[in-house]
């Protein structure tokens, strides 16, 4: 898709390869199979630590900030296998243009995570603009709200955080197998083993393999993943470890639906398996990644330790498409014609190569200056990130229909020019956790950021190159109510930078930075466990600078644009989060309403109007409840509601709210020495028809419907 470019490695991760790897564990973990079934333990939540929070083994419960945990067991439950379906459970996050078979992107309380800044593995920065498998994940964090404190640069919205599956303490063999409506077919082994007279030595290795066939017609493809993770357990206080990835995914994407001229298309008659993405020429989008990591955690005494961690991305992708963009016949390109034609284009991307290095050296401990006891930790993070690409095809090709009748010819002409980018980044962070007295908690951190940037086009034109210091505070204060109850507040900031566009229309301005622009989130809330509920709920206002052009801006005359921030993006939400816990059942809940306004804008006009695609209302709810009658069945039901949507900047059209139903069972059993677990499930339980979101990217106003009905099995071996 245009303007998007990802990467795909040298070394292609092929079916014939994983399907080895299957078979050669699977003979492994039969000749090991315990005596015992495998059993799953998990605790609350709440009282898990998560790498994202940023300050060590504190758990979430007792951290001023709202992170949401997702554990492999809950995401299976939910039938969930990409970023993108976290959107169904948690109610402050949402969709931001979510095409199949493309790249996931979210929102966090309304504001849209940079691919680029917002993510984060095993608490390193990577890039996102490729499809993230979730197959080798032992949980995904998200932090919700100002990650200044946690990332040099990056979008308010929060952080997106992948933790790695590591050897487990007790030997295991898990095979999986699933199948959905329409032949999608996917399998998957996870083995774990320690080695050594003392189980020093411990590998683990996920493999999984996918023939795709989703809803959508004419969008077949294929995914493959193995990794592998190792560690050492050098002496006591002493932990190597290293791990790589390998994965896969081919797919062809799907241009979205749009208004037709002023009118917004009937979303009950719009068949959702439709894809506009059927030309005899149509390619596969390929995302061939490559990650690897390698970790010492090094304890100095009962109180402090110490960490380095190296981690290397490197991204290939070829990016293909029959892409829809606008109707020249009616002069209109954000939208489709009214008569249900639109542009075609045949968009290229190929070859597009995206590596990213970084290098942590990071010391915490514990010590006490009179009666105060302070949790420190100081870090400095090294990274590096280019990426590199060849002209690309944006050729317009013909009329396409809506009904995906039309045919066209191909023209993959590489006439038009794509950006190649370089940054190198210095961040020293420093935190401190300080106790003034047995309910009273003070929090502070500080990240001092070091970037340069530069960037060129293909051809050598438009070239840029800056460099920016950059400071982000955070503070935080909680007090314990009673063991059971926190009542905290933080304050926090974050920063973007960016760079005027090198375009003749900047006239001398054209290539500098602009100032950086830096967004302040307050938070206020209360939380609370016990066994029988784990709840919290906090009221949260995010103010984000807001960059705009203002004058004639044309590249027919330089100098006739200005790029200058005016104004802010102010959220203001109120989140609420519940895990009722009962005998044989539970319910997990999360709501947010969230008003999100432009303000002091320079243009009168502009005051007051909501950002596009962004829901004001949201809810999700997940039951479970054993049945008696029959030991180790559970059923599930979920509900996803959200509100109404604009579809344009100026308000005048919004796409409606809509409620989906989905169900499910999970029935685990004893099978000799082995445990199975069985899953189905129904996605969109009635069917329901409805525009999901209504992104508007790259200057075009997009519309993407609800999946319709869908149907899945699964089942999951313990040997």
């Amino acid at each position: 898709m245009p303007t998007i470019h990802s990467s795909r490695p040298a070394l292609a991760l092929r079916p014939s390869l994983v399907s080895s790897a299957l078979a050669l564990l699977l003979g492994s973990g039969l000749a090991q199979a315990q005596s015992l079934p495998a059993v799953s333990v998990s605790g609350r939540t709440a009282e898990m630590p998560a790498q994202v929070g940023g300050f060590g083994e504190t758990p979430v419960a007792k951290l001023p900030l709202q992170i949401s945990l997702f554990s492999p067991e809950r995401l299976l439950d939910a039938g969930i296998s990409a970023i993108s379906g976290l959107t169904a459970l948690d109610a402050s996050l949402g969709d931001a243009y979510n095409a199949a078979g493309y790249i996931s992107y979210l929102k966090i309380r309304g504001y849209d995570l940079d691919n680029r800044f917002n993510y984060r593995r095993d608490g390193l920065p990577i890039n996102g603009e490729t499809v993230l498998d979730l197959g080798n994940k032992a949980s995904v964090e998200v932090l919700k709200g100002s990650s200044g404190i946690q990332a040099g640069t990056s979008s308010p919205g929060g952080l997106v955080n992948l933790v790695v599956k590591r050897p487990t303490a007790q030997a295991q063999t898990i095979l999986s197998g699933g199948f959905s409506e329409r032949g999608t077919f996917e399998a998957a082994i996870d083995w774990s083993q320690r080695f050594g007279g003392s189980g020093e030595f411990g590998l683990r290795i996920n493999a999984a393999a996918a023939d795709l066939h989703p809803q959508l017609r004419d969008a077949k493809g294929d995914r493959q993943l193995l990794a592998v993770a190792g560690e050492w357990r050098v002496q006591p206080g002493t932990l190597v470890e290293a791990e790589f990835e390998l994965n896969r995914h081919s797919q062809p994407s799907q241009p979205g639906m749009s208004l037709l001229g002023n009118k917004l298309p009937d979303a009950k008659a719009y068949d959702p398996r439709t894809n506009l993405n059927n030309q005899s020429w149509t390619l596969p989008v390929e995302f061939d990644n490559q990650h690897a990591s390698l970790r010492l955690q090094q304890r100095l005494n009962a109180d402090w330790q110490a960490q380095a961690h190296l981690a290397v991305q490197r991204l290939k992708t070829d990016d293909r498409l029959a892409y829809a963009y606008g109707c020249d016949k009616e002069g209109n390109y954000d939208r489709y014609c009214s008569d249900g034609s639109y542009d075609m284009y045949d968009f290229r991307s190929e070859n597009e190569r995206r590596n990213s290095e970084a290098l942590d050296l990071s010391l915490a401990g514990r010590f006490d200056t009179g009666p105060l006891r302070h949790q420190l930790s100081a870090g400095l993070l090294i990274s590096h990130y280019k990426s590199r690409a060849q002209a690309q095809a944006y050729n317009w090709v013909g009329v396409g229909r809506i009904d995906g009748s039309a045919v066209n010819p191909a023209d993959p002409s590489l006439t038009d020019q794509n950006t190649l980018r370089d940054e190198r980044s210095r961040e020293f962070s420093l935190r401190d956790a300080v106790r003034l007295s047995a309910e009273l908690q003070a929090w502070a951190g500080l990240r001092h950021t070091q970037l340069n940037r530069s960037s060129v086009r293909t051809n050598g034109s438009r070239p840029t190159d800056y460099s920016q210091s950059l400071s982000t505070p955070w503070l935080g204060l909680s007090y314990a109510i009673n063991p059971q109850l926190m009542a905290y507040a933080s304050w926090g900031e974050g920063v973007e930078s960016e760079v005027t566009p090198n375009r003749k229309r900047y006239g001398d301005a054209a290539g500098r930075a602009l100032p950086a622009l830096k967004s302040r989130q307050s938070e206020i809330g209360l939380k609370a466990g016990a066994k029988s509920v784990d709840w919290s709920i906090n009221a949260f206002q995010i103010s984000r600078p807001v960059w705009d052009d203002f004058g004639d801006c044309s590249d027919s005359q330089p100098g006739s644009c200005v790029r200058r921030a005016d104004g802010i993006a102010r959220h203001q939400g109120l989140e609420a989060q519940a895990d009722l816990k009962w005998a044989g059942g539970g319910l997990l809940a999360s709501a947010m309403k969230l008003k999100a306004r432009r303000a002091d804008s320079s243009v009168a006009s502009v005051n007051g109007l909501k950002p596009v695609n962004v829901a004001e209302n949201n809810l999700r709810l997940q039951a479970r409840q054993d049945v008696p009658a029959l030991p180790g069945l559970q059923l599930n039901a979920g509900l996803v509601f959200e509100g109404p949507r604009a579809v344009l900047r100026d308000n005048s059209l919004s796409i409606p709210g809509w409620t989906r139903f989905d169900a499910g069972a999970r029935f685990e059993q004893s099978w000799g020495r082995q445990l199975l677990i069985w899953r189905v499930g129904v996605d969109n339980l009635a069917n329901k028809r409805a525009w999901k979101e209504s992104p508007f990217q790259f200057d075009h106003a997009y519309l993407y419907p609800l999946a319709p009905r869908t149907f899945r099995t699964s089942l999951e071996i313990h040997l």
